[in-house]
């Protein structure tokens, strides 16, 4: 028993010795592939407005919100099938039944449902020089739709869009993609034109 002691202590040295310098790898995610940008002009006869979108997205019609019917035929979607994502526009004229303030105020209440998901919301305002302006809303964090936006004349359009992506929210795996399809959401409304009435 005296010798076996011995002998198992160094067995155990040993195997502990042979484990120092093995480390657990950090958690990667796959290499995403970003396409070169190009553009091209959204100009649907009958629809109110006018932008330039990515070549590598599809613009489809929405005609359902929630099951229901849209509540004008010029809702769509922008499509990345790449990416797995979609932004999501809807389109309102402003009047009686949909006053500035409280399309705005919408706006305002669909971007911020994600706080509880969200580390932070950054509101950003612009105009363009074709007369559009708005809000961008970047949410920080693993919220559903990270980036949002609302455009507007003050008269008569106003213009709705968030971003998901069919893919669970990790702002770490997301953020190569979160920032190359902001720059695609910018230049749709640096390009955004409204059509007269």
């Amino acid at each position: 028993m005296k010798r076996l002691l011995p002998l198992l202590t160094f067995v155990f040295f040993i195997a502990a010795c042979q484990q120092q310098g093995q480390t657990p790898k950090p958690r990667g995610y796959f290499r995403i592939d970003l396409p070169e940008r190009q553009y091209r002009l959204f100009d649907s006869a009958g629809y109110p407005y006018t932008f330039e979108y990515p070549v590598y997205a599809n613009v489809v019609k929405d005609s359902l919100f929630f099951g229901e019917e849209t509540e004008n035929p010029w809702w769509i979607n922008v499509e990345f099938p790449q990416f797995n994502g979609k932004i999501y526009m809807s389109y309102k004229v402003i009047g009686k039944k949909n006053a500035l303030d409280a399309l705005i105020n919408d706006a305002f209440k669909l971007s911020y449902k994600h706080t509880y998901k969200a580390e932070s919301i950054e509101e950003e305002a612009f105009t363009t020089p074709n007369g559009v302006s708005g809000l961008y809303y970047q949410v920080a964090g693993n919220a559903a739709s990270a980036k949002q936006f609302f455009a507007t004349d003050s008269a008569n359009h106003f213009l709705r869009g968030a971003l998901y992506f069919y893919a669970q929210p990790n702002a770490d795996s997301l953020a190569p993609v979160h920032r190359f399809v902001e720059e695609d959401i910018r230049h749709m409304v640096n390009t955004l034109k409204w059509r007269p009435n």
